[in-house]
């Protein structure tokens, strides 16, 4: 076991899409609530891609007693600090979060003032992140049983934007699971003890799919022709697809030529939800 001195010991970690002034700011004003505590700041700003990220993940794993603060607005970029900080369980959050609440846990201390009202008006922001981090958890299929406990169930095949509308309808307090489809491959029986009005079933357009899938393979500097993005094998994939979709009975979408934004309308207001962050 740690002993006093360190665990009074906590490295903040700061990252922002930008300069990360106003994140600094929070957390200095809810550190200086624990006067005894050794707090060293770690800013790392201005961080836009998903290489920049990656690489600050790398090395804060070296610090301990982390408490990580990040402002940053793309949600594929909110992802991996998600998944990091449960992975290490750390304490995670954003500017808008309980900076001392998050300290306190940390370290185990009490903080000089007690801040009324702290979980009423953050509700909310707890809300948003527990649907965050079961986005994560339950992202492609990684364990059957999310898809009892979710509000929205997204199929799909490949590239049919599960991942990207599973964290948009997190930051509308939706609990999402995704399950990508290949065929031949077994359906978790958990699927069909579903409401099937949670199961949302994504398709796309052969030639868009085509297009995307080629893409991909050209981003990663690998050959674009090959099965996965081949028309045979795009077909043989949305027609299996479709069949399940039938035998489930659930809402189909097509996804080609929409935005992530009208696709989640369009599950909303299948849902009978209006505005489910009010």
């Amino acid at each position: 076991m740690a002993d006093t001195k360190d665990q009074n010991e906590l490295n903040i970690i700061i990252i922002s899409d930008a300069a990360g002034d106003t994140a600094f700011s929070n957390a200095t004003a809810a550190a200086a609530e624990f006067p005894k505590a050794k707090i060293n700041y770690r800013r790392y700003p201005f961080i836009t891609n998903e290489k920049k990220l990656d690489e600050v993940l790398k090395e804060i794993e070296k610090y301990p007693n982390l408490v990580i603060i990040y402002s940053l607005v793309k949600d594929e970029m909110q992802m991996p600090v998600i998944k990091f900080a449960r992975e290490h369980n750390i304490q995670c959050v954003d500017i808008f979060s309980p900076v001392v609440e998050a300290i306190q846990q940390t370290t185990h201390m009490t903080p000089d003032q007690k801040i009324g009202a702290q979980h009423s008006l953050n509700q909310k922001y707890f809300d948003r992140i527990s649907a965050m981090e079961f986005a994560v958890m339950y992202d492609d299929g990684k364990d059957p049983k999310g898809f009892l406990e979710a509000d929205v169930v997204l199929l799909g095949v490949s590239r049919t934007s599960k991942t990207p509308l599973s964290l948009f309808l997190a930051n509308k307090n939706l609990k999402v699971a995704n399950l990508p489809l290949v065929p031949e491959t077994h359906i978790p029986k958990e699927i069909y003890e579903i409401d099937p009005k949670k199961i949302i079933g994504l398709t796309n357009d052969p030639s868009v799919l085509n297009e995307i899938r080629r893409q991909r393979m050209i981003s990663y500097g690998l050959n674009p022709d090959t099965s996965y993005s081949s028309m045979d094998s795009i077909n043989k994939e949305l027609e299996s697809a479709q069949a399940l979709y039938k035998k489930l009975g659930c809402y189909v979408i097509n996804v080609a030529h929409r935005s992530i934004e009208e696709t989640a309308a369009l599950i909303l207001e299948h849902l009978g939800i209006d505005d489910y962050a009010k």
